[in-house]
């Protein structure tokens, strides 16, 4: 807006159609020049008022203003509709297009170690399912542009919802996260294969957001090695995130000890983000979330796209609809003077 409280940024999207004023302008003053007696000896010339019972019924003649009013409308209204065509219209701001993202599919363990209470929210202590809801739901809202799958997997691997824009429905399906809600084990190397069907290449390469305490894969039927296999060939970046320690790491580090041996070892949270390009973050306090938020939007950025078009409001619509009523107002006026 001007000082003035004017409108600023009015510009002519076709301005060569203001050529056809010339024509009008022609129109116009030889329409006058008749209706004004000008032409045709100088007198005005008459309307002939006839009656079917008086066939030679008296000329009328009428006055040169009565007969200019009609040719100035028209006149105003023929210049409108030239402007119309023009089209004249106000441009605002640039239009900023959404970021372009990429697939990320949040793949999350809901087995029943997730409802340990080690984590602290002020004075309270909660599960670590609720710190979880509550950092997915922040990362996912402030992630416009990318496509998000939330899927779960405990006993058994269950998606909520495939990779979607509709960041609300992805939000409401985290906040509907239960601890056990897909049985009691971890079948980490199926959830891991679900997660890569899922999953699209676009621009950017597509990335899994495992969410676990790092617990043992202890059920399905694909082994996280197998699905690692996949991952790195299609260039899928896994990122891990560990809530809380792993309760069987001290036992686990016994076993190896004892039988160094062990058949089929396989990969651990931190390996499947080292050996997939991706990254390991451990979250023990909410501040660890909040940061870990940040470092993800880091590794993972979205491609900001430049602007292209603007804000327009049209006015074309406005002179064509003020021609339409000035043509209405002329044609009445003729109407009247010949009745």
């Amino acid at each position: 807006m001007s000082e003035w409280g004017l409108p600023l940024g009015f510009e002519l999207a076709q301005p060569l159609w203001l050529f056809l004023l010339l024509p009008v302008a022609g129109w116009g003053w030889l329409a006058w020049r008749r209706a004004s007696g000008e032409i045709q000896g100088g007198e005005a010339p008459g309307v002939v008022l006839n009656h079917p019972a008086l066939p030679l019924a008296a000329v009328d003649h009428l006055s040169a203003p009565s007969l200019r009013r009609p040719v100035l409308l028209r006149g105003l209204a023929f210049a409108l509709l030239v402007l119309a065509l023009a089209q004249p219209r106000q441009v605002g701001d640039w239009i900023t297009p959404p970021p372009e993202g990429r697939d990320m599919v949040l793949l999350i363990d809901t087995s029943l170690t997730m409802s340990i209470r080690d984590f602290r929210q002020g004075e309270r202590e909660v599960e670590r399912m609720t710190v979880l809801k509550d950092t997915l739901s922040r990362f996912i809202d402030g992630r416009p542009g990318d496509r998000f799958g939330v899927i779960v997997f405990g006993s058994e691997v269950v998606t909520l919802t495939p990779p979607t824009f509709d960041r609300a429905h992805a939000i409401a399906q985290i906040q509907r996260l239960q601890v056990g809600m897909a049985g009691p084990d971890t079948a980490l190397g199926d959830a891991l294969g679900m997660a890569l069907k899922q999953v699209a290449t676009r621009r950017l390469r597509p990335a899994i957001i495992l969410v676990s305490d790092g617990a043992d894969n202890n059920a399905g039927t694909l082994t996280p090695a197998e699905s690692l296999a996949v991952a790195r060939p299609a260039g899928v970046a896994i990122h891990t995130l560990q809530f809380g320690s792993d309760p069987f790491a001290a036992g686990r580090a016994a076993r190896i000890g004892s039988n160094p041996i062990e058949p089929d070892p396989q990969p651990d949270l931190v390996d499947l983000a080292r050996l997939s390009q991706g990254q390991h973050f451990a979250i023990a306090s909410a501040d660890d979330a909040a940061r870990v938020i940040r470092a993800i939007d880091q590794f993972e950025p979205t491609l900001s796209r430049p602007a292209q078009r603007r804000q327009v409001r049209e006015g074309y619509w406005g002179l064509l609809a003020l021609a339409a009523l000035i043509l209405a107002w002329a044609r009445w006026l003729t109407l009247r003077q010949t009745t």
